[in-house]
């Protein structure tokens, strides 16, 4: 195996198990890769080989070697998804929870990409790594996606995207009782300087939008429908958690005590787009998945 650095630090007032640690030095790193790391070898303390259960101590001496990552190649696996509307331009599917959309570090198979492989061709705009993906969702949001099955139909599509023209509707169940019947809010996202696995709002981010209205409200919750004007890497948990009212199940914007589901509940539930051929207005919904249903009623009671 190629070692592409050698990283190391000595342990100071850090505790826990050696994999928490390790995501705290670096960040630029997920907590998948650095337990790959431990198993494969490549993480020592004080010159020893560790396992994963290993709790670090003060003025242990860590060391980390980095391999050279592998160049991702996106192979067609036959993976069983939900297509919502399928033609010769366009794929509408309905990704689960816990689906990663396109082949990255960490997460080299099993993907959305993966699967539509096996089912069709798919446009060539984005490379051998996102052939067809227009727009994504996170790993732990559900929802309707818009895939592109040709060259013409990606320009299209993306075109409408740049546009704000696209119709985007997300359904969230969010901490905290929100007041107001409905609120946009207006504040750039970017890579959070503390954190680089994480978005933030930052003064000089990208411009980002999103208009949010109240469907119910609960005793500590409320289910709102979020509508993108914009649509930055996880614009509706930085913008929702910027304003007091994280995703609940959010693992990464949200509060420890959360409801507990299949990650964010989160769901793309509407998707609009005019198709690129016959210039049709086609709006597709997506029912809330079951693990979410079984919340709000529960909620209810």
């Amino acid at each position: 195996m190629e070692i592409k650095e050698t990283l190391q630090f000595k342990v100071t007032d850090e505790t826990g198990r050696i994999d928490k640690v390790l995501a705290q030095h670096y960040p630029e790193y997920t907590r998948s890769q650095l337990q790959n790391w431990i198993k494969q070898h490549l993480v020592t303390s004080n010159n020893q080989v560790i396992k994963a259960n290993y709790k670090v101590a003060a003025n242990d001496e860590i060391k980390l070697q980095v391999p050279q990552p592998k160049p991702l190649v996106a192979v067609p696996q036959d993976i069983p998804i939900d297509i919502v509307y399928e033609d010769d331009d366009v794929i509408v599917v309905n990704k689960p929870q816990g689906m990663v959309v396109h082949p990255a570090p960490g997460h080299e198979d099993g993907t959305l990409v993966n699967a539509l492989l096996a089912h069709a061709h798919l446009s060539s705009i984005n490379g051998v790594i996102r052939p067809g993906i227009v727009h994504r969702i996170d790993k732990d949001t559900s929802g309707l996606l818009m895939v592109a099955k040709n060259d013409q139909a990606h320009l299209s599509l993306s075109a409408q995207l740049k546009a704000k023209t696209t119709l985007r509707e997300y359904y969230a169940l969010v901490h905290g009782v929100i007041r107001e019947e409905r609120g946009t809010i207006d504040a750039p996202l970017g890579r959070d300087p503390k954190n680089r696995q994480r978005q933030a709002v930052i003064k000089d981010g990208r411009h980002a939008v999103t208009h949010f209205e109240v469907l119910e409200r609960f005793r500590k919750y409320t289910f709102i429908k979020c509508i993108l004007e914009t649509g930055r890497t996880h614009q509706i948990r930085v913008h929702m958690a910027y304003i007091g009212h994280p995703v609940a199940g959010d693992p990464v914007y949200g509060p420890r005590n959360t409801l507990v589901g299949n990650g964010q509940f989160l769901h793309a539930g509407k998707l609009g787009f005019v198709h690129p051929t016959t210039g049709k207005l086609m709006v597709f919904e997506a029912p809330l998945p079951a693990i979410f249903n079984k919340t709000l009623n529960e909620l209810r009671k």
